[in-house]
């Protein structure tokens, strides 16, 4: 187990909870440790698609440790220098307009993705593949094809970033050898795809599991990075679609920091996205 691993020293993590205060609980969920993951690949002053969920909350702790002169982008048209003042639940929410450096629509958005000015985009998807490509099209289910909800932004800032993270489930069914249906380009099939087919920049950087971070040496195919606090190496490997290479220094991801675990608390305080 992750997180739980020093919770269940004194009990189950939900018993633990309910004696402690979420904000003074030294212990981390595996979501809080994917945020502080996700919020490291964030350099100071890059323009970010931040999107929701898990993003959402590595935004605000990269704004509050390293990052403070980040940019976050929203689909939607929204752009801010500073996260929401309040959690938000959707990218309209009023919060997320109240202090915003800009309100525009989604194609001046989009704009500065086809202009090269995105430095990093976060990305979710069903499945995600050894080359890092992503499908949220559709999926094989127990009784036949099962459609999903599509691409939305996610093939314009899979394409067009100068680099993308996906954040995902460590399951074998997750992560196979060759997603079922492309619907946003990771690096295709391999060593120089992405120029073949006109792509002008960008590709995955990281693939951030509830197990491990995956990297993409080169152009190349996914390489084990780190494995995360109280996992074992077995566990990913036995969990990943394909024979997954290890990079010749597979090192622990580092745990939460104190100040990292203060502003996910401080911004979701009731564990909304991360407990």
């Amino acid at each position: 187990m992750m997180t739980e691993t020093t919770t269940d020293r004194v009990g189950t993590g939900a018993l633990a909870r309910s004696v402690e205060p979420r904000s003074t609980n030294p212990t981390y969920t595996p979501s809080e440790l994917m945020v502080c993951a996700a919020a490291r690949e964030i350099k100071d002053s890059e323009l970010v698609f931040v999107g929701m969920r898990l993003p959402l909350i590595a935004f605000v702790v990269a704004k509050k440790t390293h990052a403070p002169n980040a940019i976050g982008l929203f689909e939607n048209g929204v752009i801010r220098s500073t996260p929401a003042p309040e959690l938000i639940y959707t990218m309209a929410d009023p919060p997320n307009i109240l202090g915003a450096t800009q309100c525009l629509d989604m194609l001046s958005v989009m704009i500065l993705l086809q202009s090269g000015r995105v430095d990093l985009g976060f990305l979710g998807a069903a499945e995600v593949d050894r080359f890092g490509n992503l499908n949220s099209t559709q999926v094989k289910g127990p009784t036949g094809s099962v459609r999903l909800p599509g691409s939305g932004g996610a093939c314009d800032i899979a394409s067009l970033a100068h680099r993308f993270v996906v954040l995902i489930e460590h399951k074998k069914e997750r992560l196979p050898e060759h997603v079922s249906f492309m619907t946003s380009p990771g690096f295709g099939e391999g060593n120089g795809w992405r120029k073949s087919v006109g792509l002008p920049r960008g590709g995955p950087s990281a693939v951030i599991t509830t197990k491990a971070i995956l990297r993409f040496p080169g152009e190349g195919e996914a390489c084990l990075d780190s494995v995360h606090p109280g996992i074992e190496l077995e566990d990913v490997l036995s969990n990943t679609g394909w024979k997954l290479r290890q990079s010749k220094d597979v090192q622990q991801t580092p745990a939460p920091s104190r100040e990292e675990l203060n502003a996910i608390r401080e911004y979701d305080k009731e564990g909304f996205w991360t407990s």
